[in-house]
């Protein structure tokens, strides 16, 4: 795919700062399709494809968590970690606000707001992930370890689906 082949966002601009090497992947977009649709459009495993999820702790201060496609976020779980009262979904303006991308197309990757990152340890294990490219229907496979630009704190907070 050359360079004018996919959209150029505010996530493709910070990956080439940071000389992150990464191979984009478009797919058609479907509302609520989430990560099942986009690992099946790409033929890779919904583990490997990893989910950009802005919260909002007690004081609706934001935060980012990268978690597997195929597990959800226990929030209980997180908010007991960082010693936390509460913590849920940010609401999709709100989101919107902190990171510059819409909801299904946002990228812990150049965002408008730094918000604390937050990884499921066991990303770490995984020879390659899809994450979100900074628009919908369009992911990037990047090597795990190129998430340590983004300075994340490591969690445990994964359950099934």
């Amino acid at each position: 795919m050359s360079k004018s082949d996919y959209p150029i966002t505010a996530a493709i601009r910070f990956l080439r700062q940071h000389h992150i090497p990464f191979q984009p992947h478009l797919y058609p977009y479907v509302e609520h399709g989430g990560t099942a649709h986009s690992a099946s459009c790409l033929g890779v495993p919904e583990h490997q494809v990893i989910k950009t999820i802005v919260l909002q702790n007690e004081q609706k201060k934001g935060m980012i968590v990268l978690m597997h496609g195929d597990k959800h976020i226990s929030t209980r779980n997180l908010a007991r970690t960082l010693s936390m009262k509460h913590i849920e979904p940010a609401e999709p303006k709100q989101a919107n606000k902190w990171t510059g991308f819409l909801v299904g197309g946002t990228s812990p990757f150049g965002t408008k707001t730094a918000l604390p990152v937050y990884v499921e340890k066991t990303i770490w294990d995984l020879d390659k992930i899809y994450i979100n490219g900074g628009k919908r229907g369009f992911l990037v496979s990047i090597h795990p370890q190129d998430l340590r630009v983004l300075k994340p704190q490591d969690v445990e907070v994964a359950t099934d689906i």
